[in-house]
This record gives C-alpha cells, sequence and structure tokens, in this order.
C-alpha cells in the first residue's frame, strides 16, 4: 500500500507545486529506512521569471495531480488533456533522471509505459508497456484501458511496484450513492431528466464500458412498501430481456431514499430526431427500421411485458442501422407519465406508435395532425382520419401504403397484429415500384 502520509504531502503541496513545471520539480520523499525526508532526493526547482505586478496571467485549471509514491519523481499537476509517462525523454512526464535511472525498476519501465488523459471529466488510464499497468492492484487487460478515480494507486511492471497516486481535482465523489455502485462505477454527467427523477451517465471502473444510471426516489411514491416489492420482483424480470432492440437492465441497486437502476448506454440519438431532420427516409432505411421495432414489441408481449411508455423519443438509435426502445418495462409505480396512445385502444399503443414512426417516415409527416384536417388530433384518431398526400408519398410503393391502410384501422378486431404484420408481403420482398 502506499506510505500514509502521501495524502497529508498533497494537501501541503498545493499552494507549493500549482505553478511549478512538472518535468523539473522534484519534492522531498520520504525515506522509509530511515523514517526521515533526505534532502539527496531533490533538485532544484527552476526558477519562473518574474511577472510584472500590473499583469495577471490566468492560471490553467489543474483538473488532477499524479503523486509520486517512489523517490526521484516529481508531482505532475494536469491541466493538459492528456500526459504520456515513460523513459524516453520525449515523454511529457520522463522518468529519466539520476536518482530513476539508479533504480532496480527502471529498466522495467517502457519508453512509453502508460498515458493519463481526461474526456470530459472522467479520466483514463492507458498501458502502452510491455511489462504491463496496474491500477488498484487489477492488471489493466485487452482493452488497455482503466478508468481513474480519486486516490487511485497506479503500479508499473509488477503489482506491488506502486508508483504514482491520483488525485482527482475536478470529480465529485457522490457519497450518497449505494457503496456496492460506487465500487463498480464512476459517475460522469448527467446526460437526462424525467418524471422521477435524472439519468447519468457512468462509467464500468474495470472495463470502460458506458452505461445509464437512472435514480428513482422512493419519496415520491405514497405506498414505499408496495413500491419497493414490486420494483425489485419486476426488476429481476428486465434483466432476463436478451433481445438486441431492447434496452438491457445491467444492475439494480437501492437506498432507503432511492432506486438506482443501471442501464445498457445507448448513443445515436433518438430515431424521431433523425426522422424529422431527414424529413423523409429511404423505404428500405424506413422498412428496416419498422422491422426492428416490430419484433421488439413481439418479444415484449411473447415474454408477458407490456411497453407502459412507448413514445416516438424511447426509440433511440444504437448505431446508423439498429434501433433500441428504451423505457422497457418499467414498473408501473416508478413510471407515471402519459402513455402514447395513437390507437384508442392502450393494448395497441405500442404498436401504434410503431406504425406512427412508420408514417413520419415515409410520408414526411405525422398520420394524425392539425394541417391536414380541420378535425382535432383526438377525432382523427378516434375516426381513422388520415390521408396520404400525393406529392409526399409518389416515391412510396403501394405495399408499403398498403401495410400502413392495415395497420391504422380504428377496430381492434380488423387491425393486425404484431404477427401479422411481420407476415406482411412488404417487410418479406424488396419494395416494388410505386404506381401512379
Amino acid at each position: 500500500q502506499h506510505p500514509a502520509w502521501c495524502c497529508c504531502q498533497e494537501t501541503q503541496l498545493d499552494s507549493q507545486s500549482m505553478n511549478q513545471s512538472p518535468k523539473n520539480c522534484l519534492l522531498p520523499y520520504r525515506n522509509d529506512d530511515l523514517g526521515t525526508l533526505s534532502s539527496v532526493d531533490t533538485v532544484p526547482v527552476q526558477e519562473l521569471q518574474s511577472i510584472p505586478e500590473d499583469e495577471e496571467e490566468v492560471q490553467p485549471q489543474v483538473w488532477g495531480r499524479v503523486i509520486p509514491l517512489v523517490h526521484g519523481l516529481s508531482v505532475l499537476n494536469c491541466t493538459e488533456n492528456q500526459y504520456i509517462f515513460g523513459r524516453d525523454r520525449a515523454c511529457d512526464y520522463t522518468f529519466n533522471n539520476t536518482i530513476v535511472r539508479q533504480s532496480t525498476h527502471f529498466r522495467t519501465y517502457s519508453k512509453k509505459h502508460f498515458k493519463i488523459f481526461r474526456d470530459e471529466n472522467l479520466v483514463y488510464v492507458e498501458d502502452l508497456s510491455g511489462n504491463g499497468t496496474w491500477v488498484d492492484d487489477e492488471k489493466i487487460g485487452d482493452v488497455k484501458q482503466r478508468l481513474l478515480s480519486n486516490n487511485s494507486v497506479i503500479a508499473l511492471a509488477e503489482q506491488k511496484h506502486q508508483v504514482f497516486m491520483f488525485i482527482d481535482k475536478m470529480g465529485d465523489d457522490q457519497p450518497n450513492l449505494p457503496l456496492e455502485f460506487s465500487k463498480k462505477y464512476h459517475i460522469a454527467r448527467k446526460i437526462g431528466t424525467g418524471v422521477c427523477g435524472e439519468v447519468k451517465l457512468a462509467i464500468e471502473k474495470e472495463t470502460c464500458k458506458k452505461v445509464a444510471l437512472k435514480t428513482i426516489n422512493k419519496h415520491d411514491f405514497p405506498s414505499i412498501g408496495t413500491a419497493t416489492r414490486n420494483a425489485e420482483r419486476e426488476i429481476e424480470i428486465l434483466k432476463k430481456i436478451d433481445h438486441p432492440c431492447l434496452i438491457k437492465t445491467e444492475d439494480f441497486y437501492q437506498t432507503e431514499d432511492s432506486y438506482y437502476i443501471v442501464l445498457e448506454y445507448v448513443e445515436g440519438g433518438e430515431l424521431f430526431g433523425r426522422i424529422k431532420a431527414k424529413k423523409q427516409l429511404e423505404e428500405e432505411i424506413a422498412k428496416l427500421y419498422f422491422y426492428q421495432m416490430l419484433r421488439a414489441v413481439q418479444y415484449l408481449h411473447n415474454n408477458g411485458i407490456i411497453h407502459r411508455d412507448l413514445k416516438p423519443e424511447n426509440v433511440l438509435l444504437a448505431s446508423h442501422d439498429d434501433i433500441c426502445l428504451i423505457k422497457v418495462g418499467l414498473p408501473e409505480s416508478l413510471e407515471t407519465g402519459v402513455t402514447f396512445a395513437a390507437l384508442p385502444d392502450i393494448h395497441g399503443s405500442a404498436l401504434a406508435v410503431c406504425v406512427f414512426l412508420y408514417f413520419h417516415s415515409l410520408g414526411g409527416y405525422p398520420p394524425f395532425n392539425t394541417e391536414c384536417s380541420t378535425m382535432s388530433v383526438r377525432e382523427q384518431i378516434i375516426n381513422g382520419h388520415y390521408r396520404f398526400i400525393p406529392s409526399q408519398w409518389k416515391k412510396v410503393s403501394n405495399q408499403a401504403k398498403d401495410l400502413i391502410k392495415k395497420l391504422l384501422v380504428v377496430d381492434p378486431e380488423k387491425r393486425l397484429s404484431v404477427e401479422e404484420a411481420l407476415a406482411h408481403s412488404w417487410l418479406n420482398v424488396r419494395a416494388e415500384k410505386p404506381t401512379n
């Protein structure tokens, strides 16, 4: 373990080392055999040029500090986005000085041994060496990167040779999070706010995998005991969901005050946003998206799960070609919101949203809107009133329009089911050219 005095030393060094050049500043370190500080372990610090009193120099913000745990190395105040460490004198932080060269470990260091870099407010270490780099006693594996947390210890060439401690000057330790969560994940930033709580981007420390953490306050619900039992039961069901077009539930934690749901992180944006930006999608692309949505809804229905809150903004892009449905089947006690009911019966709501996106992606406008009719949107939905504007649909095949007609039927007994829609010819052959 690193010497206990290092943490105290770090706080004392703030005022001394903020303006010192990391390559030239060496600070006294403890001689473990004698229990004293040795002046032999220091070298002169280059003098800084005097600054005129009437000029104020803006100091760069220090986002992290790298504290040596061995003799002969200097404190690094991190202000740039990345630093490369190694024996090579061309490195941002070089091990190549008289004191370190005399160390038995010197030749085990690579010319470029590791890199510390910052991505927004997250800090990573990347192994560049042949002999390996360890973070908190865990060797950086095939991924070659590991997230750094406050007080993380970096070992070089062998697990027990601890060389640096990283001090995070910008991070928030978030003491209110469950301990088990904090051991496994690191919070990055807030990425959204919902009716019942907020969503944050988090990083799995061991793999650097991105996840989304949804926090829900228990006190927002009147029946805490019942809500807790239902939540735990339904979360266990959701963790078993395994479909490429449905968001995965990775973990679930709770404290006395909150639920913490760890979800797969999808960063491609909303499908609806892409549809609006493009105005109209090519028919084959629209078909690909619609097919995936139908398969996802079919999987949910086959497993007895109803998507209570499927709406256009809950269909995300996992990549250019792949979609992902989010907010899948969260316990009703944890999700309060307005269901997007494009058709009058609730059991068809998930399918209805798929049809809404399908129609909008091909025609460039929603099926029910006040620009194409004098009726209100609600009246249009109840009466199944919509129209194909010829100029907007002239390039769309008759097969695609036929499927829409059979899905936008008010009577659920006459409307195609998910299985029947999947069997439609449009989804099973290449689109034919439209007829005039």
